[in-house]
């Protein structure tokens, strides 16, 4: 696998400044070359990728790109990756996904992005316990049957992750999350969120349905979108159509989907990411009356995304990464929120 990436690199005129076999030489390597970008196995003798990670975003922090088995047991470990402060991850070849050509485009495509980003805005913080700022009101009323529409990218998974740490499980909502991550990944990240906060999560199946308390996570490979909306309950349905925005799952068919067939109040939040997916989204869900968040470039590993969408005047509010949950909050409180 390392020659792989090293060959495959150095014909994209990626320079190669050095390579390493196992964590402690990764971790070694990062201090003395300095480098703009890290590809790291998560699983490695010595010291593991995950150990390495966090390790290296902690004393110079640089962006990290796992390559990760395209297993149940490495979409975990690649999960905690994220959690520990990488920027992103591609699979190891697999014949299911294309095999080594796939993966040698997908590679690179992301180590010129992911050297992007923003590697201070990925060092965890000490502690998920939200904090007053963030924390809702113990007495705040909600209005009733609100739906939240979260998408996220590169550097995501943990601010989702926060997100559903700090949402007041008295509000009642139906969310549903587009991250973009391929299948395989996405089973273990709904089971991560649902073990994150009070809100119930579980990965979208076609014609799933959901009621106040219950989170959706867009699965890999498939579009999310909301097919009915009836009696306090969202019926989702998934189509493996073409891509939107060169993504499946993409941000943009979920929250237009939920601005067609919502009535109950909304909101829509996009979240930390390349590219331009949910400014679409978020302009639907607008006009349809919701409240639209959009994460602040300060906190955001990559501000493509939210960027695009306050440049298109489709955003009501900036706010920080830990601010997001509060934001929400506010958005579904009676008599409006500040």
């Amino acid at each position: 696998m390392r020659s792989l990436v090293v060959e495959t690199l150095r014909e994209a005129d990626v320079e190669v400044v050095a390579t390493a076999a196992d964590g402690h030489e990764a971790v070694a390597a990062v201090a003395d070359h300095d480098p703009d970008v890290v590809t790291m196995d998560v699983e490695m003798p010595r010291m593991d990728g995950v150990t390495a990670t966090a390790q290296i975003v902690r004393e110079t922090p640089t962006p990290v790109l796992l390559v990760s088995a395209h297993t149940t047991e490495g979409a975990e470990v690649t999960l905690e990756g994220l959690s520990k402060g990488a920027a992103d991850f591609t699979p190891k070849p697999d014949p299911d996904r294309g095999g080594v050509g796939a993966f040698r485009r997908e590679l690179t495509e992301k180590v010129p992005a992911v050297a992007s980003v923003d590697a201070t805005s990925l060092v965890p913080s000490e502690t998920a316990t939200p904090t007053p700022a963030t924390r809702a009101p113990a007495q705040r009323s909600y209005v009733a049957d609100p739906v939240l529409v979260v998408g996220a990218s590169t550097g995501g998974p943990a601010v989702v992750e926060r997100l559903f740490a700090d949402l007041p499980r008295a509000a009642d909502l139906r969310v549903l999350v587009v991250q973009h991550m391929p299948d395989g990944f996405t089973a273990r990240f709904a089971e991560r969120l649902d073990a994150a906060g009070p809100y119930d999560v579980s990965e979208a199946g076609d014609g799933d349905r959901i009621g106040g308390g219950e989170a959706l996570v867009a699965p890999g490979g498939s579009h999310l979108a909301v097919r009915r909306n009836a009696g306090g309950r969202l019926r989702v349905a998934l189509d493996d159509g073409p891509r939107v925005n060169n993504v499946r799952p993409a941000v943009d068919v979920t929250m237009a989907s939920a601005a067609r067939r919502v009535e109950d109040p909304l909101v829509g939040v996009v979240l930390t990411g390349m590219g331009g997916d949910g400014t679409d989204g978020l302009r639907a869900m607008k006009r349809a009356g919701a409240r639209t968040l959009a994460q602040d470039e300060a906190t955001a590993a990559v501000f493509g995304m939210p960027r695009r969408a306050i440049g298109a005047g489709v955003v009501d509010r900036v706010v920080p990464a830990d601010g997001v949950a509060g934001a929400v909050a506010a958005a579904v409180t009676s008599g409006g929120g500040d």
